[in-house]
This record gives structure tokens, sequence and C-alpha cells, in this order.
């Protein structure tokens, strides 16, 4: 794969995560469980919203064709999407939300910390930016797990329940292709799996204070970063985020 191609999609693939994720976590707004996780989720859905425009951006100078960020986050449809199948599931509830998040979290920030090493000048920039903003989130979602794990025994029924139904989404955060290995090659970023064992780490430490048990299948759900397979969830949130530029092409403010 060439190089500027296996870039674009490297980018898309940065982009569309803090994308997605950042709108779900909008979605909260206003619906928080308390006045301080509301502000709390606000914020980091715009500090995520904040990273998709650095990564569209650059993906969208990488390919040439005249797209900006604007139409690379409104005017492609599902399949065009290249996020995580993670973080395009539904909230459901406060716990899910939140250990969706973290699972991210805990990858983010190790991934952010090595792409600031990255031979893209541009790749580095917008990681070490984006790592500062990354470490907070890591903290308030890992705090937030075990305060909810270690909680009630509601709480944490409703923490186990979130874990069963994500865990199978988790590993595909840490899945190799040939992207990654043609990125890789070109010094632009490691492969993803490297990230594993600090995502471990992180990932039962947490669970030991949460009083969580952590599911002992490796299977993980893909598709979702090569386009080649998203959920019926996705679709139903790109409708509505994309109603307004779908509706009136070329709106702005």
């Amino acid at each position: 794969m060439a190089t500027d191609s296996a870039l674009f999609e490297f980018l898309l693939r940065q982009g569309d995560n803090s994308l997605v994720l950042g709108h779900r976590l909008s979605e909260w707004c206003g619906m928080g469980p308390a006045l301080e996780e509301d502000i709390a989720l606000a914020n980091t859905a715009l500090d995520l919203i904040g990273q998709t425009r650095l990564w569209l951006s650059y993906a969208g100078e990488v390919e040439g064709a005249g797209r900006s960020e604007d139409d690379l986050a409104y005017l492609r449809d599902a399949y065009d999407f290249r996020n995580a199948l993670l973080l395009e599931v539904p909230n459901e509830d406060f716990g899910r939300t939140i250990l969706r998040e973290f699972f991210f979290d805990a990858f983010q920030l190790p991934w952010l910390h090595a792409l600031i090493d990255s031979a893209d000048e541009r790749v580095a920039e917008i990681a070490a930016k984006s790592a500062k903003e990354a470490s907070y989130h890591l903290e308030r979602s890992a705090e937030t797990v075990i305060a909810l794990g270690d909680g009630t025994d509601e709480s944490n029924a409703k923490m186990t329940a979130a874990l069963t139904y994500l865990w199978p989404f988790a590993g595909e955060l840490m899945v190799d292709d040939e992207v990654d290995h043609a990125i890789a090659e070109a010094g632009v970023a490691p492969l993803p799996s490297t990230i594993k064992p600090a995502w471990n780490a992180t990932i039962s430490g947490t669970f030991k204070e949460a009083l969580l048990t952590r599911p002992d299948s490796d299977f993980a759900h893909a598709g979702g970063r090569n386009g080649f397979r998203h959920t019926e969830h996705l679709g139903h949130m790109l409708a509505q985020m994309q109603v307004l530029q779908r509706s009136h092409p070329g709106a702005a403010w």
C-alpha cells in the first residue's frame, strides 16, 4: 500500500475514533446522573472533537482531494468510517459509557505517547497536544470505574453487565492489519499490538480495585477500523450527527 494512502487511512482512524466517541459522550449533555458528571462528560467530548479536527484536517491535506475536516466528518457514509466498533455502540447507561471510555483511554494514552516519537512531524505534534488531555481522561474514567465497581451491589452489577457486553469489542483497538504494518514501516506509528501490555496492566490494576472480574476470552469483534463491518448503531448515530449538513449542504455558522 502506498505511503500516502496508508497515512490517509491511519489519520482517518485517529480522527474517527475521537469523533465517534466524542459524539457519544456529547449525548449525555444535560442528562448526566449528577451535575459534575454532566460537565465532565461534556468537557471530555469537547476535547475529543478538538482532536478530531486536528486529525481530519491533516487527513484532508494528505488525501489532496479538496475535502475539509467538515466534509470528512459530515459527508461520509457509515462504511467510510474507520473507528473501532467499541466506540459506536450506544451509551445504554452511565456505567457502560464510563467503562467504554476507560477501555479507550487505557489504550489512547500510551498510544499517543508512542506517536510523539513519530517520524511524521504533524502526527507527533497532534499526539503531544492530545496526550495532555488523554492523561486527564484516563485518570477520571479509571477513578469512576473503581467508584462504581466498588460501590453498591447495584452499581457493581451494572458494571459487570457493561463489562460482559463491551469486552468482545475492546480488543479491536490492538489488532494489526496491513495499514498498521505500512505505517509502522514508514516510522509514523508503532503497531497497535505493542500497546497491549500497557493496556492489560491498566485494565487489570483498575479492575482489581473495582472488584470486577476480567473475562477469560480473548475474542475481539473486528471490521470497524478498516470499514469492512460496522454495527447498525453507527448509521443511526450518523443520521443524527450529519442531518444539518446533509439537509443544507455548505451551511456554516
